[in-house]
Parts: structure tokens; sequence; C-alpha cells
């Protein structure tokens, strides 16, 4: 038996008999030619999209390069704006203030070292004065005793009555003499070291040099002159040693 069908019938199914073998997982060779997938057809545009898509990734970044670099240029070239102003006004403040401490701490440190500069001079000054000074009165205890015995000499001198010292009594008039040498060579030992003696005798009475015991009238004399000396002074370069005691006019 030989089934036969409608041309009509057949026009309508054809297509949908090709549209689900087109849908069905089939292999390349049971399908038509015309509905195989054209591979290579479909692949060179989509190579061609994607390396399109990165040309356009590229050049959006060479844009936004380019966009930063003329932005940037545009801020270098644009004036401060009114934040950075103050900020470097807040600098310079801070600057002018910390150099104006440093001028006043310079000026204190220069004023306490030319204060320390005299001082020291002063100290250098003064210790060098002692230093003189203790090489010039270094013998001044020395002197003050040997007063004594200048003293003591000077007394055996006077005690040898004048009329008495003749050619007849050699023997004290020898003794006379050496005495009286003995005395001048000792006040030229005593002048040679800066020792010298205080006899004020008709001079004015100086308070730093002489040493007043007694006042009486005297006729012809002035008041606070010295009229006689009881036991002399001594001075050892400029400084007194020894006062000389002394009797003054009223």
């Amino acid at each position: 038996m030989r089934l036969t069908m409608d041309p009509k019938m057949l026009r309508t199914l054809m297509p949908l008999a090709l549209r689900s073998v087109m849908k069905c997982n089939a292999p390349d060779a049971w399908r038509p030619l015309a509905f195989r997938p054209a591979v290579q057809s479909f692949t060179y545009p989509k190579m061609m999209f994607f390396s399109g898509s990165s040309n356009v990734k590229s050049d959006s970044k060479s844009q936004a390069a380019s966009n930063d670099s003329s932005g940037e240029a545009d801020q270098e070239g644009k004036p401060p704006s009114d934040e950075v102003e103050k900020k470097l006004r807040e600098e310079l403040d801070k600057a002018v203030t910390e150099n104006a401490t440093l001028l006043s701490q310079s000026r204190d440190f220069e004023d306490k070292y030319k204060r320390a500069l005299a001082e020291t001079e002063n100290l250098r000054a003064r210790l060098t004065k002692q230093i003189n000074d203790s090489k010039l009165y270094a013998i001044q205890g020395f002197c003050k005793d040997i007063t004594e015995i200048s003293d003591i000499l000077r007394m055996a001198i006077d005690s040898v009555p004048k009329d008495q010292i003749t050619n007849d009594n050699p023997h004290l008039k020898n003794l006379f003499d050496g005495l009286t040498m003995t005395d001048t060579r000792l006040l030229q030992v005593f002048k040679s070291h800066g020792l010298t003696q205080i006899n004020p005798v008709n001079e004015k009475f100086n308070p730093n040099e002489h040493e007043a015991v007694v006042q009486q009238p005297v006729e012809g004399k002035e008041s606070g002159t010295v009229i006689f000396v009881t036991k002399l002074g001594y001075k050892l370069h400029d400084r007194v040693i020894r006062p000389a005691v002394v009797g003054v006019a009223k």
C-alpha cells in the first residue's frame, strides 16, 4: 500500500521539519549544507570585535591620560586658591615669629657673653694685682719685725753722750761710729727693698700715715702740724706697715 501526501501539506510540514533538525543536537553530517554553522565566517568578525574593543579601551585610556595632563597643566597655570594662600601666609607668619625669637635669644646670649667677658677681665686684673702685690709685699712681715731692730739700734745711737765722743775715748768713739755705719747701711738695705722711713716733723698731720698721741698748743706752729715724733713709721712701697707715732699742735 502506497501512501500519498497532499503537496500543500508537504510544503507546510517541510519548514517545520527543517527547523526541528536545526534545533536538535544532530551532527553536522546529518544537517543539510545550507544549515551547517559557518564557523570561519563568524570567527573573523568575532576577532575583529575583540580587537576593536581593545582599541577602544586603549583609546579611552590615552584620552583619560591626556585629560589628566591637561587638567594638571590647567591647575599649574591657575593662580593659587584661597586655602593655599592662607597656608602660605601661616607659614610665613610662623617663620617671622621664629626669626624674632632667635634674634631675641641671640641678643640675650650676646649680652651674657659680654657680661661674662667683663667679669673674667675684672677677675684677671684682680688676680694679676694680687699676684703683683704678693710679690711686692711678701716680705711685709719680715720688714715689720726688722724695723724693731732698727728702732733699738737708733735708741743705742741716741743714748751715747755726744760730748764724750772724742779721741780721748777711742773705744766709745769707735763703737759709736760702728753703730752709726750699721744704721746707715741698714737704711740703704731698707730702701733697696722698698722700705722707707716716715719722719713727719713739721709736716701736716696725715691720719693714713700718722698716729697722734698728744695735742698741745705750740706758739708759731699751725694747728695740725706735727711737732715731734716719738716713734718712726715705715712704708713698704705704697703700703704703710707701721704709722709714725707723733704729737700734733693745736
